[in-house]
């Protein structure tokens, strides 16, 4: 008997100063699928995200809309929570980085890295707007890329070569506050030695925590050479203030990732899970993060440091995704081009944004393009036309012929072919390939179809003498269906629970081997909507 798993899982966290957009959702559907799906294997799964709430981005917006940065993380916060669970994400902990628990694993790894030497005091100069009078954060100041000298990349790291470099470095900067050339100043902060680990992350990274195309990446932030992370900011800053320091606060990219700690805690706190279980140094329990290709280098770099120099176990994996983008454009809400999940849901369902985004997540961090005809395309043709018409064909004979009663006798030899892909579908699913997923659904689809076309129940039915083989015939298209949407579940939930209430049995996948035979079935209902284009053209108006 196979040992059931014990897995963490954790998305990267939804920034506290707007809206959930279609960019964001990408993800915590891809980590809700990969968990759902353990969660039918059987496996011991939390599964636990955060508001990111600090930093000066949310103190200006608090600032300019007249509250506290405590009132404007609150409402955010709701916000958050409402749209993620309209997309049937399942969280067992959405947290937030402002709390008590957060405070305290902050200061407690802080001063672990500090006893044992891994901070460093340093004076340095820093871009200062005299307009606002405050330090810049490096998303408040653009100007072009010191490495292939594009225009209008932030303080931090280059959207179109991928470098990363520091806000003084940045040709002709301009704070985006007040449109002025900011001014340098001094000041003193405390940074993190991340060149120290060298040695420990050129191991960690070849451990299997990584696919090739990012370990190809990192290796060529180590052939730069790794630099020592400034991990303080200077007051005006929404943060948690560090512990015996004059008006410093522990940066946001700090104490951010330090929530995936302090939301499991929590967690624990209420459910009374043993917590150090989880997070000591040598657990036997799995940690995965999905992120964004963007936070490569805080995930792969700073945060295995950051946990190695203060005594935590490192993730096991990390799933990395490219962006979506919206005609051509990345999805980004300081650049305006984005649609909010509360529009999408205004006029269309979740489970179609969940599908259309699984056809296309691989293993590969391209980024993802929404195309509104391919998206029609692939819902409408896959969805409606190929698996619902194939219950809904197959209901209507046992329906209204057979009393709702599906056969004793089906093509078993035909239906443990079908069986026999959850192989292969599970090892899709176990590595996010879900667009291999997709595929072997549609083909199976095109199976079970094709095998009801062949047999022709309809015209059967006219001859009394072949009612038998027309019960049986259909009695397999439900049961091809059912299993179609066994491998569908965690990507649908909403289809499945509709299909689970038509076939009265429970899509699951311990019970994959037995079929659905001399049982009722309810009467059939539609349970997908086609896709309707105006839906569609009032979400793209602005």
């Amino acid at each position: 008997m196979l040992l059931k798993k014990k897995i963490l899982v954790t998305c990267a966290f939804p920034y506290s100063n707007g809206s959930i957009h279609l960019g964001h959702i990408l993800e915590h559907i891809q980590a809700d699928i990969w968990v759902r799906y353990q969660r039918m294997c059987g496996n011991k799964i939390f599964f636990i995200c955060a508001d990111d709430a600090h930093g000066t981005p949310v103190m200006l917006k608090a600032q300019q809309l007249n509250i506290s940065p405590e009132n404007l993380i609150n409402k955010i916060y709701n916000e958050h929570i409402i749209d993620l669970k309209k997309f049937n994400i399942s969280y067992d902990n959405y947290y937030t980085t402002h709390s008590r628990e957060n405070f305290f694993f902050a200061k407690l790894i802080f001063n672990r890295l500090k006893k044992r030497n891994f901070i460093k005091k340093r004076i340095i100069q820093q871009l200062y707007d005299f307009v606002h009078n405050i330090f810049l954060p490096d998303r408040f100041i653009k100007g072009s890329c010191p490495n292939c000298k594009s225009i209008n990349q932030y303080g931090d790291h280059c959207e179109n070569c991928g470098t990363t470099y520091s806000s003084i470095d940045l040709i002709n900067p301009i704070s985006v506050l007040s449109n002025t050339t900011p001014i340098l100043c001094n000041s003193e902060h405390f940074f993190f030695d991340l060149p120290q680990f060298s040695n420990f992350l050129k191991k960690w990274i070849y451990s299997g925590v990584l696919n090739k195309k990012i370990k190809n990446k990192i290796c060529e932030w180590f052939t730069l050479g790794l630099k020592k992370w400034d991990i303080t900011r200077d007051s005006p800053y929404f943060g948690f203030k560090i512990p015996k320091s004059f008006n410093k606060y522990f940066y946001v990219w700090l104490d951010a990732p330090i929530g995936y700690i302090s939301t499991f805690k929590n967690l624990c706190d209420n459910k009374k899970i043993n917590f150090y279980e989880w997070w000591k140094k040598d657990s036997d329990t799995e940690l995965y993060h999905f992120i964004g290709k963007d936070i490569i280098y805080f995930h792969s770099l700073f945060w295995p440091a950051i946990l190695e120099g203060s005594n935590f176990r490192k993730p096991t994996k990390l799933f990395v995704h490219g962006h979506v983008t919206l005609n051509g454009l990345k999805m980004s809400k300081s650049k305006g081009n984005f649609i909010t999940a509360k529009k999408w849901l205004n006029f269309m369902d979740s489970d179609s944004l969940r599908y259309y985004y699984a056809s296309k997540l691989s293993h590969n961090i391209n980024d993802i393009d929404f195309n509104f005809s391919d998206f029609i395309f692939k819902i409408n043709g896959d969805i409606v036309n190929k698996i619902v018409n194939l219950a809904s064909r197959n209901a209507y004979f046992i329906n209204n012929y057979f009393n709702d009663n599906l056969a004793k006798n089906i093509d078993m030899s035909l239906y443990l072919k079908f069986v026999k892909k959850s192989e292969v579908i599970h090892e899709y699913f176990i590595q996010g390939k879900f667009n291999d997923v997709i595929k072997q659904i549609i083909i199976l689809s095109d199976k079970a179809n094709y095998y009801i076309d062949k047999y022709k129940p309809w015209l059967l039915i006219k001859n009394n003498f072949k009612r038998k083989e027309v019960h049986n015939i259909c009695s397999m298209g439900i049961n091809m269906f059912r299993l179609i949407m066994i491998y569908l579940k965690p990507i649908m939930p909403i289809l499945s629970k509709k299909t689970e209430l038509f076939l009265k049995n429970k899509l699951c996948l311990k019970n994959i081997k037995l079929p659905l035979i001399n049982t009722k079935i309810s009467k059939f209902k539609p349970l997908f909507v086609r896709i309707n284009i105006n839906n569609l053209n009032k979400i793209i108006k602005k």
